[in-house]
């Protein structure tokens, strides 16, 4: 059995899950997001009630029970997991979002937001755009650097963890950390391994 899957996930006030089909739909104060649950896996909604004392002084609104009918089968024991993670992810998505912060490094290399796009000045003969996904906010705190030194800087905002996660990773592929002056667009939790230059011996004259 999965050590993941099998922690109940804890629907805090405010959310409101329902089963619509194959779909788990959990809505927030942020939005909505749906979960297709695999057929072989259960998923229980259980409201809080009464009895469930721990629940109620969470503030908690009920839990969800994600549940393996064949824990012997390897796949299922990865689904089990996986699914838990998913409903949990969307749950804290509709309550609280998700976000990644972004870094620039580099001289002359700029982000601003215009017209529904991201637009990078990265070091190329060209701008290189990319049209922000819908559900995605961009909050840009410094749009130019400053020497190699001091990065610009912006954060992404959603509440959909995969979306944002991907259009985070999509951006960083413009021009990954390079790792001898740390050049180019990283997380700003990111640790870049730098390499030493090559060094060249000066002969005697």
């Amino acid at each position: 059995m999965s050590r993941i899957g099998k922690k109940p996930v804890v629907i805090p006030e405010g959310v409101k899950v329902e089963r619509q089909g194959r779909y788990i739909k959990i809505s927030g104060p942020l939005g909505d997001l749906q979960v297709n649950c695999h057929p072989r896996i259960k998923v229980k909604i259980v409201p809080a009630s009464a009895g469930m004392t721990p629940l109620r002084k969470q503030g908690a609104d009920g839990k969800i029970l994600v549940e393996n009918g064949h824990p012997e089968i390897r796949q299922d024991r990865q689904l089990h997991g996986t699914m838990r993670s998913l409903i949990a992810n969307a749950i804290v998505g509709v309550s609280k979002g998700f976000e990644k912060k972004m870094e620039i490094y580099g001289t002359g290399y700029s982000v601003n937001e215009q017209g529904g796009k991201l637009i990078f000045q990265i070091g190329f003969c060209h701008l290189v755009e990319r049209v922000i996904p819908k559900g995605v906010k961009v909050t840009i705190e410094v749009g130019a650097t400053r020497g190699n030194d001091v990065p610009a800087k912006f954060t992404l905002f959603g509440i959909d963890k995969c979306l944002l996660g991907q259009f985070a990773a999509d951006i960083r592929k413009i021009k990954p950390p390079e790792p001898y002056k740390g050049k180019g667009i990283r997380y700003a939790d990111e640790q870049v391994k730098r390499k030493a230059g090559k060094a060249f011996a000066t002969g005697a004259a």
